[in-house]
């Protein structure tokens, strides 16, 4: 059963985030742990900079059709609980929701704490840019950005295609994602290599990525985070982060972008949001306005679910 019900895809979707809250990401043998490694070697033998594109679409297709081939096929032929089972344990794979807390709650703790040097190395796990002389202001946009953006990336995205094609849906997404996130730079070795992997994801995310800058406008400062939303994400760089983090930034009243340190190189980003400079407060906001966010989009599937059901007199 490939195409879900709507009353099974809120049951289902539900069962998984409740799923993805008790026990968090798996800390030993997580798929995609061994998806990264099969990843890393498709890589070094396809990546030789001949035909780089060509070549990235090819290792695109061998790293996520066949296990997205095999866990349709599952779906399709296993019995109808043991079908609705493995959607759920897919949907959870796909979901970070705990994690995310996890790795990002910590930080506004530390924050709270003034105790700048923890922060540091909090924040270095989750971000790109150099922390080592980050001050609170700079930690605190550095987390409130992950926060938002990875709550579409690791939640949102993943919660959409399942509504869509169920667990194979989610899988694809969360695979296709963490492609994007290995290969998907524009550096030398990944300019074009990583070409096929980021358009990917850019497509595959283009309606959750918008689906998640409006919840995030609904459950703040609407106007002005529907404001910054037009104004501003069109100056991002990335099509789908710029409207999540400009929404959400509006929404939360906070100012995130600006200068950050990458590889020793201060890049000066597109300002953000309006209103506060960041600080501890504001992560803890954009957790709350994350996880509100979940409650809305579940509501919402149980809504749609209801309406579904014919009525009897």
């Amino acid at each position: 059963m490939m195409l879900l019900s709507l009353p099974l895809v809120a049951t289902l979707a539900t069962a998984a985030v409740a799923v993805d809250k008790w026990l968090g990401e798996p800390r030993r043998a997580h798929p995609l742990v061994g998806f990264g490694k099969l990843a890393a070697r498709l890589e070094a033998a396809l990546n030789t900079g001949r035909r780089g594109r060509l070549f990235g679409i090819l290792a695109w297709l061998l790293a996520v059709a066949p296990p997205v081939l095999i866990a349709t096929w599952l779906v399709l032929t296993l019995p109808l609980i043991w079908s609705c089972a493995l959607h759920v344990a897919l949907l959870y794979f796909a979901l970070g929701a705990r994690s995310l807390h996890d790795h990002i709650e910590p930080i506004g703790r530390a924050l709270a704490k003034r105790d700048l040097a923890q922060a540091r190395v909090l924040t270095a796990r989750i971000v790109s840019r150099e922390t080592s002389h980050a001050d609170e202001s700079a930690l605190s946009r550095a987390a409130v950005e992950s926060a938002l953006e990875n709550g579409n990336d690791a939640i949102f995205g993943a919660l959409f295609w399942f509504a869509i094609l169920g667990g194979p849906g989610a899988l694809a997404f969360r695979l296709a994602n963490t492609l994007d996130a290995m290969w998907g730079y524009r550096t030398p070795r990944y300019l074009r290599f990583g070409w096929a992997a980021a358009r990917f994801d850019d497509v595959l995310n283009y309606v959750p990525a918008r689906l998640t800058a409006l919840s995030y406008a609904l459950l703040g400062d609407t106007r002005t985070a529907l404001q910054c939303w037009r104004e501003q994400a069109p100056r991002w760089d990335s099509p789908n982060a710029g409207p999540v983090m400009a929404s959400g930034a509006g929404s939360l009243n906070v100012l995130l972008g600006g200068a950050a340190v990458y590889h020793g190189v201060i890049e000066q980003r597109p300002t953000l949001g309006a209103g506060h400079t960041a600080s501890a407060r504001h992560v803890d906001a954009a957790l709350i306005l994350v996880e509100r966010s979940v409650i809305l989009w579940l509501a919402m599937f149980i809504a749609l679910a209801l309406l579904s059901v014919p009525f009897q007199s």
